[in-house]
Formats: C-alpha cells, sequence, structure tokens
C-alpha cells in the first residue's frame, strides 16, 4: 500500500486542548461538566512527540490551551491557510451531541448547553463546521484526532460530508459514549497511548508509524485495557480518506527537523465557473492572510504587554520569539479577550476576518433524511453559501424524528421545547433541538399543526405555498408477481391491486412501515383504510407481520432483501423514489421490484417551512437571511431540485415530470400520473386514530431490573425509571399496565411497583418515584421473564387487543441463565407471540447472540440496547402497543 510521507513540505499541526471552562454545574446549570485537568498534559506531551517524530518542524506544531470559539476559529483557518503537505488537527476537551446523535460539538471554553436557546449549543462547534473549514485546506492529507467525549458520533458526520476523500478521522471512543478522562496529574488515557505510540513505534520496537496501524494499535490497546462509562468496551474508530493509502505520522528515533520559515507561494490561479469570464464580478473567496509590515509591529506591541505579564510570574516560559501567530492569538485570547481583539485589528490586511457560521437546524421527515442530508452537504460547499466577503454563511444541521410527535410537539408543546421544565417531558431531547427548518414528507402536516392551535404558541411557522418536490407511493412488487401491462399499473385503487396480486400469487404478503413514524406510512395506511365506514382492525390484518414495523421505507427494503424468501414473495408499500435510490443493505441479493400507482394514496410532497421561534431576536435578521439563501438554492433546479432529482424525486408542478429521467430498469414509470385523492389534514388525522384504536386498548407490562447492579443505571433522565416513565406517553386512559420491580423477593422474582389497570399518567409516575430503589439483590430474569409471559397469556386469552412486555435492565445477571432456562424462555416466548422488548441500558446486549436480542426475536418484539437512543426507541414500541398522545 503506498504511503503519503510529508517530510520536506509545509506541514501544520493545530493541537487544542481544553481544560478550562468557563461555565460549569451545579454552579451554571447549563454549564459542562467540568474542568478537564488532563487536558493540559495531552496537548504538551503530544506537541514533544510531533517536534521529535521526525515529520513536523518545530515551528510547525501550534498549541491551543483553552481558547474561547472565536480564539480557535480563527486558529483553525490560519493554519488550514498555511498547511500544504498534511494537516494534522487534535482536539481534547467536552465532546456533546444533540439528541438526535447526528452531529458532535466541540465544546470550548466559554461552551453551554442551553435549554430553549436559540443557539442550543453556544460555545461550541459543530463538527460540521469544522470538517468543512479543514476541506478548505490545500494540504495533501488532512488528519483529524478527536479525544472526547462521544467522538465516535463525528463518524456520521465524516460519513456524510461530500469532500472528505483526503480527510482521515480517528475517534478515541464509539458513538454516543462517554469516557473518563483519568487523574488530572496524567494525559487522558487514549493520549498517554497514542503519544506512546508515536515516541516508540506500533510494538515498542521503532520504525515508521502510519495512521492505519497507529489507529489499530489504539483500538486494540484499548479495548482490551479500558472501559467506558456505560461499561462497554472502549473501542476507539477510524475511517481513512484516501482508501488505497496510508500516511506517515512519525519516525520514532529520527533527528527532530529543525525549524524553518515556509515557502512563499503565490496562490493558484483560479478557474472561472462556468459562465463567467475571467475577471468578471462575483463573490470573493476567502484568502491566507498576508502577515506583512503593519502586523508584525501590531504583533510586536502585543509581545510587549505580554510578555510584561510573564514577567511577574516565577515560573520559566518558552521564549516568545519561537512562537508561531496562531499560538500566540490563541493563548491570548485565553489570557483576555482584549488582546485577542487588538490582535485581529492589528493583524489585518486589509481583508475581514469570517466570522464563525451560523449553524441553522433542519428537522425532516426520517424517510427524506438521507436526501435532504445529501443536499445540505453540496450546499455548504457552493457559491450560494458564500457572502460577498468570501465567508461561509452558514452550516446544517439535519436530524430526523417521528412524524406524528413532530407534529404534536409543534401544535402543542412549543413552550416546552423551547425551555424543558421536566425530564419527562423535553422535545429537545427527544426530537431535538429547536428548528430554523422543517420540510415534512407532506404538506398537510403544516395544517395539522397550525388549524386548532392555541394562540399562545412559541414557534410561528411559515411554509411556502406548496411542495418543492414530489415522490408517488407504490406498490412496489417483486417482478415474478407483478402486473405486466402498462394499464394495470396505474389507475387502479390500493385494494384492486392488493386484489391483482393474491391472484397472482395466492401466498404474496404486504409490509407497510410505522404509520407513527413516517407520512409516507400513513399515507399509505389511507390506502389501506380506503373509504368510510373503516374496518381497521381487518385492514391491519392485510399488513400483519411478526414483530413490529419497519420504521422507514429504506430498513423495510433492508429486511425484507435479508430473507430470500420472503423477498421473493412481499409487496412493499413505499415512496416510488427508493426504487431509484435503493439503500445500501448489504445483502447478496435483492429482489427486482417494479412499481405499481394506486390512485387512492397521496404522494409525498417535502414542503420548505421556515420556523420563527419567540424571544430568538438577537440574530434573527441574519439567521433568516441564511435561511432564505439555503431555500434559494433548495428550490433551484440546478441547486437542491438536481440532488433530489438524482436521488429519484419527481417535479412537484404539472404532471409530476421526472426532474432527472428514470434509468432503465428501475422499475418506474416515467408519466404515472398523479392521485386523485389528496391528503387532507381530517382524512391524516382521523386515519392516525382510527390505526392507533385499530386493536383497542392495549396492555403493557413493564419489569424493571431493581437489582444492585442497577445502581449505575438508576438517576437521572438516563436511569431506568426514568426511561419507562418516558414511555408511558404511549399509554392512553383505556390501556392497562403495571410494573414490576425485578429483584430477588424471597419466592418470587419481584415485587409490584404499580398493580395492573388503568392509571393516570400523574399518578403512575409518583408510584414508580416513590416505590421504585436498588435493592442489594440478585435478579432472576428466567423466573421474572417465563411468570410476565403466564400473566400475559392469561390476560389475553379472550381478545385481540395488542398486548407489549418491557423488561428494562443493565444485563448484569442475564449470565445466570443456563441454557436450559434461556431454551424454556424461547420456547414460552413463541408459543405466547406475547413481543417482549428488552431494553438493555449496558451496551451490547442486542448482539445477535445475546439473551436479549434472541429473546425479542421469539417473541416478535425488539431489542433496544445503546447502539440507538433507548429512549425513543422504548417510546416507540409502547406508543405502538398503547392509544396515548405518541
Amino acid at each position: 500500500m503506498d504511503r503519503f510521507d510529508p517530510r520536506g513540505q509545509a506541514n501544520r499541526a493545530l493541537l487544542v486542548g481544553v481544560g478550562e471552562y468557563d461555565f460549569k454545574r451545579p454552579k451554571h446549570p447549563y454549564g459542562v461538566p467540568g474542568d478537564l485537568g488532563a487536558v493540559q498534559h495531552n496537548v504538551s506531551l503530544l506537541a514533544d512527540a510531533l517536534r521529535r517524530g521526525g515529520v513536523f518542524r518545530e515551528d510547525e506544531v501550534s498549541v491551543c490551551r483553552s481558547p474561547y470559539l472565536d480564539a480557535f476559529s480563527q486558529s483553525l483557518r490560519t493554519a488550514v491557510a498555511e498547511a500544504e503537505g498534511l494537516l494534522l488537527f487534535y482536539f481534547a476537551g467536552h465532546g456533546a451531541v444533540p439528541s438526535a446523535g447526528d452531529e458532535l460539538f466541540l465544546q470550548l471554553r466559554n461552551a453551554q448547553v442551553v435549554a430553549g436557546s436559540t443557539a442550543v449549543f453556544p460555545g461550541a462547534d459543530p463538527f460540521t463546521s469544522v470538517l468543512t473549514v479543514l476541506a478548505t485546506s490545500r494540504a495533501r492529507q488532512v488528519v483529524v484526532v478527536l479525544d472526547c467525549c462521544n467522538a465516535g458520533n463525528a463518524a456520521q458526520v465524516w460519513e456524510g460530508f461530500r469532500d472528505k476523500q483526503r480527510i482521515s478521522l480517528l475517534m478515541c471512543v464509539q458513538a454516543n459514549n462517554r469516557i473518563d478522562a483519568g487523574d488530572d496529574r496524567t494525559p487522558t488515557p487514549f493520549t498517554a497511548q497514542l503519544v506512546e505510540l508515536l515516541e516508540h513505534g506500533v510494538g515498542g520496537h521503532g520504525g515508521e508509524v502510519g495512521f492505519r496501524e497507529l489507529s489499530e494499535a489504539l483500538r486494540t490497546h484499548m479495548a482490551a485495557h479500558h472501559r467506558t462509562l456505560r461499561k462497554e468496551t472502549w473501542e476507539p474508530q477510524y475511517r481513512v480518506g484516501t482508501p488505497d493509502s496510508d500516511i506517515l505520522l512519525a519516525r520514532p528515533g529520527a533527528e527532530p527537523l529543525a525549524g524553518r520559515e515556509p515557502e512563499r507561494r503565490e496562490p493558484p490561479a483560479r478557474v472561472p465557473p462556468p459562465g463567467r469570464e475571467p475577471g468578471a464580478p462575483g463573490r470573493r473567496r476567502p484568502q491566507p492572510r498576508a502577515w506583512g509590515r503593519p502586523v508584525t509591529a501590531g504583533i510586536a506591541r502585543l509581545l510587549e504587554r505580554v510578555k510584561r505579564f510573564a514577567g511577574r510570574s516565577r515560573r520559566r516560559r518558552r521564549p516568545w520569539a519561537s512562537r508561531r501567530v496562531v499560538a500566540v492569538a490563541c493563548l491570548a485570547a485565553t489570557a483576555a479577550l482584549g488582546l485577542l481583539g487588538y490582535l485581529l485589528v492589528a493583524g489585518g490586511s486589509g481583508q475581514s476576518a469570517c466570522r464563525p457560521p451560523l449553524e441553522l437546524r433542519l428537522l425532516t421527515d426520517p424517510d427524506l433524511e438521507q436526501t435532504v442530508r445529501t443536499a445540505a452537504d453540496a450546499y455548504l460547499t457552493s457559491a450560494a453559501n458564500r457572502t460577498d466577503d468570501g465567508c461561509r454563511r452558514s452550516g446544517i444541521t439535519v436530524y430526523s424524528a417521528g412524524a406524528a410527535e413532530t407534529v404534536t410537539a409543534l401544535h402543542e408543546r412549543t413552550d416546552v421545547w423551547q425551555a424543558p421544565v421536566t425530564d419527562d417531558d423535553n422535545p429537545q431531547r427527544d426530537i431535538g433541538p429547536q428548528p430554523d427548518v422543517w420540510i415534512p414528507a407532506a404538506k398537510t402536516d403544516v395544517a395539522r399543526v397550525t388549524v386548532g392551535r392555541d394562540p399562545r404558541v412559541f414557534a410561528e411557522l411559515l411554509p411556502d405555498s406548496g411542495p418543492f418536490t414530489y415522490s408517488p407511493m407504490v406498490l412496489a412488487l417483486p417482478q415474478d408477481i407483478a402486473a405486466e401491462g402498462l394499464a394495470e399499473r396505474t389507475g387502479n385503487s390500493l385494494a384492486r391491486l392488493l386484489a391483482a396480486m393474491d391472484e397472482r400469487d395466492p401466498g404474496a404478503a404486504v409490509r407497510r412501515t410505522d404509520p407513527e413514524y413516517t407520512d409516507a406510512a400513513l399515507l399509505a395506511t389511507m390506502g389501506l383504510y380506503g373509504g368510510r365506514p373503516v374496518d381497521a382492525a381487518a385492514a391491519e390484518h392485510v399488513v400483519a407481520q411478526p414483530g413490529p414495523p419497519s420504521p422507514t421505507a429504506a430498513e423495510l427494503l433492508c429486511a425484507l432483501s435479508a430473507d430470500k424468501s420472503t423477498d421473493e414473495h412481499t409487496a412493499a408499500l413505499i415512496p416510488e423514489f427508493l426504487l431509484r435510490n435503493l439503500p445500501d443493505c448489504n445483502a447478496t441479493t435483492r429482489e427486482q421490484r417494479t412499481a405499481e400507482y394506486p390512485d387512492d394514496v397521496p404522494g409525498l410532497e417535502p414542503t420548505f417551512v421556515r420556523v420563527r421561534w419567540a424571544g430568538a431576536e438577537r440574530d434573527r435578521p441574519e439567521r433568516e437571511e441564511a435561511v432564505e439563501a439555503f431555500h434559494d438554492w433548495l428550490t433551484d433546479r440546478q441547486g437542491g431540485l438536481k440532488v433530489f432529482g438524482d436521488d429519484g424525486f419527481r417535479d412537484a408542478s404539472g404532471r409530476r415530470d421526472p426532474i432527472t429521467e428514470p434509468p432503465s430498469g428501475s422499475g418506474v414509470l416515467a408519466a404515472p400520473g398523479t392521485p386523485e385523492v389528496k391528503a387532507g389534514r381530517e382524512a391524516m388525522t382521523t386515519t392516525l386514530d382510527e390505526y392507533r384504536n385499530a386493536r383497542g386498548p392495549g396492555r403493557v407490562l413493564y419489569l424493571l431490573d431493581s437489582s444492585g447492579s442497577m445502581g449505575g443505571w438508576w438517576e437521572g433522565p438516563g436511569g431506568g425509571p426514568a426511561i419507562l416513565k418516558q414511555s408511558l406517553v404511549g399509554l392512553g386512559a383505556e390501556d392497562e399496565y403495571g410494573v414490576w420491580a425485578v429483584a430477588e423477593n424471597g419466592d418470587r422474582a419481584y415485587r409490584e411497583l404499580l398493580a395492573f389497570g388503568r392509571h393516570r399518567r400523574a399518578d403512575a409516575e409518583r408510584a414508580i418515584d416513590r416505590k421504585a430503589v436498588v435493592r442489594d439483590a440478585e435478579s432472576d430474569p428466567y423466573r421474572a421473564l417465563t411468570a410476565a409471559l403466564d400473566e400475559m397469556a392469561g390476560r389475553g386469552t379472550d381478545d385481540d387487543r395488542p398486548q407489549l412486555i418491557v423488561y428494562v435492565t443493565d444485563d448484569e445477571d442475564n449470565g445466570h441463565l443456563s441454557d436450559d432456562e434461556l431454551d424454556t424462555v424461547l420456547a414460552a416466548a413463541r408459543e405466547t407471540k406475547v413481543p417482549v422488548a428488552m431494553v438493555s441500558l449496558a451496551g451490547g446486549g442486542c448482539d445477535a447472540d445475546k439473551p436479549d436480542a434472541r429473546i425479542s426475536r421469539a417473541s416478535g418484539g425488539r431489542c433496544i440496547d445503546t447502539g440507538g437512543d433507548i429512549g425513543a426507541g422504548l417510546r416507540t414500541e409502547v406508543a405502538r402497543t398503547g392509544t396515548g398522545e405518541e
């Protein structure tokens, strides 16, 4: 494998260590958990290791200690402008993630997480923005190293980033995991091992150290010797920007390179974009600063002030003359923001520095998320996202949430969305940050939010007059059982298409996704239920399946492709665009499908909705300008519409023509026409209510592990009792439920916390708060689960009401299950046919061979662990069973 050797080129290493924070809990409720003394050692030791490593010269390594956000942004841009060979960016400090988990915020010295603020993560830089700045560098290779909690969440950002070809990423831990920084007197465990490998080589035998072998060695060492705060195996992650090559990072034992001034080069000639003559007016892109004599004089005055300040201390300091401008700026900012301002003013060359761009928050439907994310990534690097000064106007954080939950929150919960009061009702956690833009998959969602809304709301919706793109809903059939004639594929109701399919293949089945989670599934359900009066229970029997429905259409196609026999005889109700943009399921085979177009199922109509929040006046003009710039690009045929067209969406007007022609063999029609039925507000709301009540009120039995080992998983919003209480929103007044505390209790494996029956939610929560305690005892999952299955089997003998067993556990005592006991539980689960949702608070509980996964699978239930959002996953499962708010 080729290895990029950066020696002799203009390399730069920017090491950012944030060990001191201005806002810390508990004094500041929105602050970070505390200072990180270990980080101060990180940057010092790593800087020394890189300077001795034979790749970076002494003056090519810059250290930023606890910078504020503005100083960090300036330092990053300076390093990016100067690097030509290898650019290494290292960050150590606190890392935070939003509820969606699809962004990582690097928390700088002035970081907060403010509920209800227009900036949910003020004082932090989203990793998307950092990547975008790094991608502008002329460096041949860029290496990013993150040593912070939740570092693995950066992988999702990197994977969705278009310009990542030369950016390699090393993350200290897997996604959604916090880590222990260790003793304040020593470096953090990850960086300590990183420095060890750079100084002594992999295996301690010297030799060249490349990015790949370094990353693998770190992964092996950390997994063998450390665990995360979730008690999971600590597993660093990495991504390689250039798949077929490696990058030289150090040569232990080599002579350190002498310092030198970087060679001055003229910026390369820019090729004008198509349609513009050279020299024609246009947007100016940012250029590297020209640090000339005026800057030197300004810096000299600044250094004199810093030297006088340093002279008051008896500690010895490095000679200031050997520091680069970026280090001076960073340290000065940490000492006093006034000095930073002086540097920026004195150091200018006539061109103003770019401010950190605004971060827009975009909420969308789960079926649309991937395409919207692709469009947002394309916009970030487009000329449309540049101001007249050449600065980037905005970043965009894209996330999704269940469609029904989003509509409910915007309709009646904007007050607690803006300022959550309790852990049990927190849309910022359950849905995500307050959006600046909302793109629902059905334009009718706007009316569902605004009609009948209390006028005292905290979010004003400003929708476009119509959708900007379109995708019909289709019945996607395996080719062997699809209709052959063109006339049979259009102009028929869904019921007729299903009847014709049944005639061709009497054993064929049809699947639909979760109507509470995506608009596409709710629209498909409207077709299934047909006219009035409705027998929703009979309609649901048509799409009945073992276990819960897939959340999204992409996941449905992947679930079908995992079983060839099922794939060959099962139709799917999905948006048409997925037939042109098939998801990557890692399946060895996939059934080719043909689209049939029911005329009583409305299609998807993604609509651009601006969201204006009360009290967010401070940066409103700039924020609205950024939103409008993105809107104009997104709805332009050469901008966002092309991205949507490439993903299979159609024109929103006229005959719904494709934006780009469908490829042959995709199974779709070029001009299928439009459905006769529209997605009306009342029809969608009524259909959702009918779906929720199709089988009557539900029954849920909760098993809450209360053994001694649960002590570390008990308190706070992520603890077992809180997760259980959060899921009660899915249960209504007619639903029945109870709670057992699972721990040895004499001759029983549990004691009753909440008697089985109907409850007011507030009463149930008070009972759990009052009675739920950790006991000094072990749990017996075998006896608890067999008793629960017996209990629910007895309650479901006379009706077909939906039932669910929920077992919330840390898995500590699951190892006590003997093979015979596990086999007995699995057999009982198959026979009883009551779905069991196993909720593993520890990592890895849902791995395929673990008891949790096997029990859920045997019962037709779902296994939920730290691989996703546990709270949201459980709320979804309970909501499918109950008739509550979600």
